[in-house]
């Protein structure tokens, strides 16, 4: 028998409890509510404005008539996911599954007619590991994992062809192949998360992939201390300010200090994230984003700020606009309203809540493999 992998309960963690139940009456998955801040019936009206833009065909674009990328695609599905809509979610995977390349890759957007942009992007691609590990986490469906498995697999080894000697993942590859020369830190840091995830699945599954482990090392290892050198120059995109912690890749005091460093060229208090430092435009996935990075070091009270400045960003109808600009307050891109920063928020709300089988995947440090350590030895202390 395959290892029981570890869950995350109302009480901590436990070994082999049941996922897709409701920790307190044995119910079917609910919806996440935050108290004072978001209720079910708000969450579900959310879900409602994804599910209303899921094309037929399981799509998901990032609003009506636009185009749908796999990375927010499946953002869009764990989504769905927290709030029980499980035709949906499992549609939207089986449109990833059926649309895969032979070589295990997505193409970055696409239109309901076909292919809109045809550049890899590696990060893009490994997302599929964390959603499909997110939906056994909530529904406990073997048959899906099982299915998804070879999808997951395919897309989690043409990432890996672009790690490169020292670690860090490529950025992309042109669709004939070329590999672009240079890699993002957020890109990388989310890549990792999303190993673990396939790690999570490969375990659960009875697989071993030790290739896998070693270069989530590597690349763990990277991100720690190679930022500098190993990736292209970002620094005015709020994501590379925080997804390090959020994708877990630092943690304890080494992740408080990042947080630490920069919030006040970021956050702009009592509105929101800027997604970049020198614009005064604070976005909702951003903001979300972030306060579940706040969340994974512990601290709540910055988590729940967060997020109660993102509901300003939320329309009557349950969807949420992309951002806002100041000092004008007005919305950018004007009155825009996506599927991805609708489904930050729900993720965000389900970490906060801390009651499903799927709240601790970005914000539980212990909830998924734990990387192996490439770091040298300290000396021992000598007398």
């Amino acid at each position: 028998m395959p290892p029981e992998p570890l869950r995350r309960t109302s009480s901590g963690l436990t070994n082999g409890s049941s996922p897709g139940l409701d920790e307190t009456d044995g119910a079917a998955p609910r919806s996440p509510e935050v108290a004072g801040l978001l209720s079910r019936a708000d969450a579900d009206r959310t879900a409602d404005t994804i599910a209303a833009v899921q094309l037929p065909s399981g799509m998901i674009p990032r609003f009506a008539d636009g185009v749908a990328d796999p990375w927010n695609h499946v953002e869009a599905a764990m989504a769905l996911t927290v709030t029980g809509r499980r035709a949906e979610a499992d549609a939207a995977y089986q449109w990833l599954a059926r649309i895969q390349r032979p070589d295990g890759a997505w193409h970055q957007y696409y239109t309901a007619d076909g292919v809109d942009q045809d550049k890899l992007d590696a990060n893009t691609i490994a997302y599929v590991a964390a959603g499909v590990w997110h939906h056994w986490l909530r529904f406990g469906d073997a048959g899906l994992l099982t299915e998804m498995w070879p999808v997951v697999q395919r897309a989690l080894d043409f990432v890996l062809a672009l790690q490169t000697p020292r670690g860090e993942i490529l950025w992309a590859r042109h669709a004939d192949g070329t590999p672009w020369p240079f890699a993002l830190l957020t890109g990388s840091s989310s890549i990792s998360h999303s190993l673990r995830c396939g790690l999570a699945a490969a375990h659960q599954l009875g697989e071993e992939r030790p290739g896998w482990e070693l270069a989530l090392a590597r690349l763990v290892h990277t991100v720690r201390h190679c930022g500098h050198e190993a990736f292209a120059p970002k620094d005015r995109w709020a994501m590379d300010w925080y997804y390090p912690v959020l994708a877990g890749v630092l943690r304890g005091d080494e992740a408080r200090l990042r947080l630490a460093s920069r919030r006040r060229v970021f956050v702009h208090e009592g509105e929101g994230v800027r997604c970049v430092s020198n614009q005064d435009w604070v976005t909702t996935a951003e903001t979300c984003e972030c306060a579940m990075a706040y969340l994974a070091i512990g601290d709540r009270g910055a988590a729940l700020s967060l997020f109660e400045w993102a509901q300003r960003l939320r329309e009557p109808d349950g969807s949420y606009l992309t951002g806002r600009a100041f000092p004008s307050n007005v919305s950018y891109p004007d009155q825009e309203r996506t599927t991805y920063s609708a489904a930050a928020v729900l993720l965000a709300a389900d970490a906060l809540a801390g009651t499903s089988a799927t709240s601790g995947l970005f914000v539980d440090r212990s909830s998924l493999p734990v990387p192996l350590d490439l770091d040298p030895l300290e000396e021992p202390a000598r007398d």
